[in-house]
């Protein structure tokens, strides 16, 4: 889950999200090739996904997608931190994408150019 100085950097990624390929694609640009982790095919802990979140500035309730439908179904409106949090595990969909982390920080990808200040001098900027 985490980068270092070096350059190297993870993006939690959907590929069939266009903030995710912008996000992959503006690390590419950067010149950053970083490991990409589909996370509806293996899905963060309960664990790594409160600590992305933190590492955000977010409140788990940010890293939610309310408006999918799987938030109604499961009756997520009222529900608190710790059970967004493994709802959002056992139903991937449901968190927001795409989380970038690089050795300077941690930035959900909305909009794309969140990821800016984490890249620095990543993959030989300047």
């Amino acid at each position: 889950m985490s980068a270092d100085a070096a350059g190297r950097a993870t993006i939690y990624h959907n590929p069939r999200c266009s903030k995710s390929r912008q996000a992959l694609d503006l690390l590419r640009e950067r010149g950053v090739e970083p490991t990409v982790v589909k996370y509806l095919d293996t899905p963060p802990t309960v664990p790594e996904l409160r600590t992305l979140i933190s590492d955000a500035g977010l409140t788990v309730r940010q890293a939610v997608r309310v408006k999918e439908a799987e938030f109604t179904e499961l009756g997520l409106l009222e529900a608190s931190d710790e059970e967004l949090l493994e709802a959002m595990v056992a139903h991937p969909r449901l968190i927001e994408r795409p989380f970038v982390v690089t050795g300077k920080g941690t930035r959900l990808a909305r909009p794309t150019s969140a990821v800016e200040d984490i890249l620095g001098r990543l993959g030989g900027s300047p």
